[in-house]
Parts: C-alpha cells; sequence; structure tokens
C-alpha cells in the first residue's frame, strides 16, 4: 500500500463502530524502517496513532479498539513529527552522495508498518536502504 492511497482514510473504533479520525499523514522511524505512528485528523481524543494500536489497516478503514487509541504524541513521536521529517517532497541523497531523485510516495506492509519501497521522480529505491530523514534530504544506503 503507498502513502497516497491511505492519506484521508477513515479511522474506525471496532468497540463503538464510529468514525474516530482520519489519516492524515505518517510518523516513520528511518532507524527501523518502519511507519511509527499515523498522524490524525478530526480526532477528539488527540492527534497520533502509534503503529502499536492499529487494530488493522485495511483498503477501506483503519480500524482501532478503543477511541482513546488516539493521543497526544509522546517524545519519540514529537521527534519523528513535521516538516523536516516527511519523506515525500524530499531530494534522496546516497551515503556516497550522489542525487537520486525526489520522493513522490512510499510503499509499506500494511501488516506490519514496514517501509518497502520509496517511489521516486527517477525510479524506485528499496525500503531496506533508507538511513535517515532530515530537513535536506532523505539519505539511503549506496548500491
Amino acid at each position: 500500500m503507498r502513502f497516497s492511497e491511505a492519506m484521508g482514510r477513515k479511522v474506525v473504533s471496532t468497540s463503538t463502530a464510529d468514525t474516530v479520525g482520519k489519516v492524515d499523514g505518517f510518523v516513520v522511524d528511518p532507524s527501523t524502517r518502519t511507519v511509527l505512528a499515523l498522524e490524525v485528523h478530526k480526532a477528539e481524543s488527540g492527534d497520533v496513532l502509534r503503529w502499536a494500536d492499529v487494530g488493522s489497516f485495511g483498503v477501506d478503514a483503519v480500524t482501532v479498539v478503543a477511541d482513546d487509541a488516539i493521543t497526544e504524541a509522546d517524545d519519540q513521536v514529537t521527534a519523528l513529527l513535521g516538516k523536516d521529517h516527511r519523506l515525500v517532497g524530499k531530494r534522496v541523497l546516497s551515503t556516497e552522495g550522489d542525487e537520486l531523485g525526489k520522493v513522490e510516495d512510499v510503499e509499506f506492509e500494511p501488516g506490519s508498518g514496514a517501509v518497502t519501497l520509496l517511489v521516486l521522480d527517477r525510479g524506485e529505491v528499496a525500503g531496506v536502504r533508507l538511513r535517515g530523514v532530515g530537513s535536506y534530504a532523505v539519505v539511503v544506503t549506496a548500491e
């Protein structure tokens, strides 16, 4: 699944069958190359849904067991939140300093949150090559 496909997806509580928010972004931990949390808007209880609290990430909705799974960001999530840490739109540099293109989208495994592929304007880079994300660029291991 790609980030672009998942944006705007409803977050639904399985205990109340109510929509409790919508996916508004992804918080990626480059050290583990996984989605750490989802940014959620239109939620009453907070603005972050940690990946560990996702019941399932389906084609039509993201499910959570309880409404209060959406919370305020803790220190770990806060450190990776915001424009400086978003992958989409950033230039990609290899560890050898070569520019490979610009991130247009990101593929991830809906079951685990693992980043599987960076889709660039000039090709693709396997998610296992992701090393870091900063205000200037996304860094990947050189081939």
